[in-house]
């Protein structure tokens, strides 16, 4: 009688310990192996530092603005801002106030890559707080940057007017998820650090699959390939000749 009870009462045990972890009334004890599923919901806190620059003319007009994002190097990443002024966009609109893009340009962590799930909850913000065309927004990086344009467009191709990524790679076999999103991509041919076959292996296959693609190789180049990039007017007007619902190309 005694074991007995004592066998109940370790069986009535288990029960309570076992639908403590999950939705009682859904999880059915029975003898052998069955299915179970769960569900449940879990809070995370993610962030970032960027620059972020505006026109003089921002605010004085009703007007949405284009937005440009700019991912960084290597070299850059840190806790300390001032380092992604160096190269690109960050650098240009510390001389020009007249620069038609509101500009964003966050920062990576030291020995961190870029995260896409950041990036993302970046734009997210972005678009929410400021007067920005959600149909003109455009993307554009270096180096590492240039793998974080192509990993971050690949994973949200509906979000991008026109992407250009430099001196970067990616995943082949994504690339053709950007075949509606212009490409403009930049490299150097004799860049040591990360060779011309990562773009071309990026560019050959959206070229194959239809993408509106075009491939600049500057052939004295090595790694740097974004300083001349970012100082021709012909990039920023290109960019803006490009909308989400009009994918025509000059």
């Amino acid at each position: 009688m005694q074991e007995a009870r004592s066998q109940y009462i370790a069986t009535l045990l288990a029960l309570i310990l076992f639908t403590g972890c999950g939705e009682s009334n859904e999880w059915k004890l029975a003898v052998g192996q069955h299915s179970y599923s769960f569900e449940t919901t879990i809070t995370k806190t993610i962030g970032a530092r960027f620059l972020l620059y505006h026109p003089k003319t921002l605010g004085q007009a009703q007007k949405k603005w284009p937005l440009l994002i700019f991912l960084h190097g290597g070299g850059e990443a840190g806790d300390n801002l001032e380092k992604v002024k160096a190269h690109g966009p960050p650098r240009l609109v510390e001389t020009k106030d007249d620069f038609p893009f509101i500009v964003a340009s966050p920062q990576t962590p030291t020995g961190s890559g870029w995260s896409v799930e950041v990036l993302n909850v970046l734009l997210d913000e972005l678009l929410a707080r400021l007067p920005i065309d959600a149909d003109r927004v455009y993307l554009t990086g270096l180096s590492r940057g240039g793998y974080g344009t192509w990993h971050f467009a690949c994973a949200y191709p509906e979000r991008f007017a026109a992407i250009a990524p430099i001196s970067g790679g990616g995943y082949p076999d994504a690339v053709c998820r950007l075949k509606n999103v212009p490409v403009w991509v930049f490299h150097g041919a004799k860049d040591d650090v990360i060779n011309i076959s990562e773009s071309r292996r990026m560019v050959e296959p959206l070229k194959a699959c239809g993408g509106n693609v075009r491939f600049t190789i500057y052939p004295d180049a090595d790694h740097d390939a974004w300083t001349e990039t970012y100082a021709n007017p012909e990039l920023y007007e290109w960019f803006l000749s490009h909308t989400r619902h009009r994918q025509d190309s000059r």
